[in-house]
């Protein structure tokens, strides 16, 4: 997989009109009046959920947080700022909140950039539209069913599913322009069995950072096992390795 940067800022920035520019034009403007370090941190966070109740949805969550932080480091002095908007004013304005820390001082200049080469260490799709909103039901469904199908005793099933996606990106005045990619996603499964008038519960969940792919979430939801009244345990099926970990 090729460094995040580039596609971090395709998808962060470029929305906002921001690039590269607007980054160092801004971190030069920080580095003015006795301020010796600077740095400006982006992030976008989503996350959705679903929930399964007995074979109808019950709920389902979608959110978008956003903002940019600014940084300014004047001796022993710190600013910070941060505005939830991700565009050029805004950016400017927590800039110039975070420099009110040093008015005196001589004018330092920002280095060149200097990209980070680390190799990615997760997917960099994004598991909340990974597959569309029927995929999803369907999936819920057909886990309801599954679960239902491996003891006669269940009286009721639901199920959780969750998925997320932080893009982050930074730059310093010391020429530092990294970013990362860190998606997420749980699958949940709580069970109720009644047997004679003997009511018993079960759960049993795993989650891994990785994209969402009908495949991995059933081989996770293949690895939960009904035992006795509602007691649930996670087990590898043969020649079958789950991908989503249990604990």
């Amino acid at each position: 997989m090729n460094p995040p940067i580039d596609s971090v800022m395709t998808r962060l920035l470029e929305p906002a009109g921001l690039g590269e520019q607007q980054l160092s034009t801004t971190l030069g403007s920080l580095m003015r009046g006795g301020v010796d370090y600077a740095d400006l941190y982006f992030q976008i966070t989503r996350q959705e959920s679903w929930t399964l109740e007995d074979g109808i949805i019950r709920e389902g969550s979608f959110s978008l947080d956003q903002g940019v932080g600014v940084r300014a480091n004047s001796g022993e002095k710190t600013g910070f700022a941060y505005s939830d908007e991700l565009v050029l004013p805004a950016l400017e304005s927590a800039a110039g909140a975070a420099r009110a820390i040093a008015r005196q001082g001589q004018d330092k200049s920002v280095q060149a950039w200097q990209r980070s080469s680390a190799a990615p260490l997760y997917p960099q799709s994004d598991p909340t539209t990974s597959i569309d909103d029927e995929q999803k039901t369907r999936l819920l469904l057909e886990m309801d069913t599954a679960t239902r199908d491996l003891d006669p005793r269940v009286e009721q099933v639901i199920i959780s599913m969750a998925s997320s996606q932080d893009l982050i990106l930074i730059a310093a005045s010391d020429g530092t322009l990294a970013a990362d990619v860190r998606p997420l996603i749980r699958l949940n499964v709580s069970v109720i069995l009644q047997k004679n008038g003997q009511r018993e519960q079960g759960y049993a969940g795993g989650g891994a950072v990785r994209t969402l792919i009908i495949s991995s979430m059933a081989r996770c939801h293949s690895t939960l096992r009904v035992r006795r009244y509602g007691k649930l345990r996670c087990s590898s099926m043969p020649n079958r390795r789950p991908q989503v970990p249990c604990p």
